[in-house]
């Protein structure tokens, strides 16, 4: 299975999606994930610590795609159109991450319309960083790509100060010490059982 990340937007968790989802698809079989990032957010994480799967950039991906069961792929942010093109040809899902903010879910429309106009359909939208209770953010903006009758994961990814532990610590979620790393890790595992399904 090859799964693509990408976004409009800056900081909603693309790479963190990428290097989770990864994680958790090394569960099922060896992973790849090719860091398409010029930032090399993906390859820094690697770097710091030790990733459970392979962490390549794309310029080595026609060398190792054939080697794995799953390749996920980080991609820049911002695509241009020919860009999103070739994303959705080579990809069996598009995962769109996207924080609830105005902000954020504008660009993610940006993304939609591109889509659409491209006929692309094999997409689904990820809503990240979702902050705590009381606060209905993420609820608010689930309804609203609800309405617009876009799909959507059924599941959300809380926002944790877990993530940046990880990020800096180089490993997965699950392995940095956080009360809330076992919430967070188990977001993304809904997550992956969706994708998987």
């Amino acid at each position: 299975m090859i799964i693509t990340v990408a976004s409009f937007k800056g900081g909603v968790g693309k790479t963190t999606t990428a290097v989770h989802l990864a994680a958790y698809l090394q569960s099922k079989g060896e992973t790849l994930l090719i860091d398409g990032d010029p930032n090399r957010s993906a390859s820094g994480w690697a770097k710091r610590g030790n990733l459970p799967f392979k962490v390549i950039d794309e310029r080595q991906a026609a060398k190792y795609a054939k080697n794995y069961q799953h390749i996920v792929i980080d991609t820049q942010a911002r695509p241009e159109q020919e860009d999103l093109e070739a994303l959705v040809e080579g990809c069996d899902l598009l995962i769109l991450p996207t924080t609830p903010d105005a902000l954020s879910l504008d660009a993610l429309m940006q993304t939609v319309n591109v889509l659409k106009s491209l006929g692309a359909d094999q997409f689904r939208i990820l809503i990240t960083r979702v902050p705590p209770k009381p606060r209905r953010d993420g609820e608010e903006a689930r309804e609203m790509l609800t309405e617009a009758g876009l799909p959507i994961f059924k599941g959300s990814i809380r926002d944790a100060v877990a993530f940046q532990k990880a990020a800096l610590a180089g490993v997965p979620v699950n392995k940095v010490s956080d009360p809330r790393a076992k919430i967070a890790w188990r977001d993304y595992q809904h997550i992956g059982q969706e994708v998987i399904k």
